[in-house]
């Protein structure tokens, strides 16, 4: 089989990309100091934050189960468990 012809020559100059300045790094400006200072505030004492794990399905059903007959939240469980083990193993 023969091989297909090369592509025509570019008859056109390609255009000069203009000259680095140093400022940007291509991805725009970098934002000022105080804009990324909010990260570094600690959570209000009452706000929640995800804490997402898995477990097997009997383990939840128990755990779910023993919170609800109990009267309190599977949060609160986990709370009072972990406290517990603090407590026995010492603590943070």
């Amino acid at each position: 089989m023969a091989k297909p012809p090369p592509p025509p020559a570019r008859t056109q100059q390609i255009a000069e990309a203009p000259a680095h300045t140093g400022t940007t790094n291509g991805k725009g400006a970098a934002p000022p100091p105080v804009a990324v200072v909010h990260n570094l505030k600690k959570p209000e004492s009452g706000d929640l934050k995800p804490l997402n794990f898995k477990v097997d399905p009997e383990f939840h059903r128990q755990f779910k189960s023993y919170a609800a007959s109990h009267g309190i939240s599977m949060v609160e469980l986990l709370r009072e468990g972990f406290a517990l083990v603090r407590e026995h193993r010492g603590g943070i």
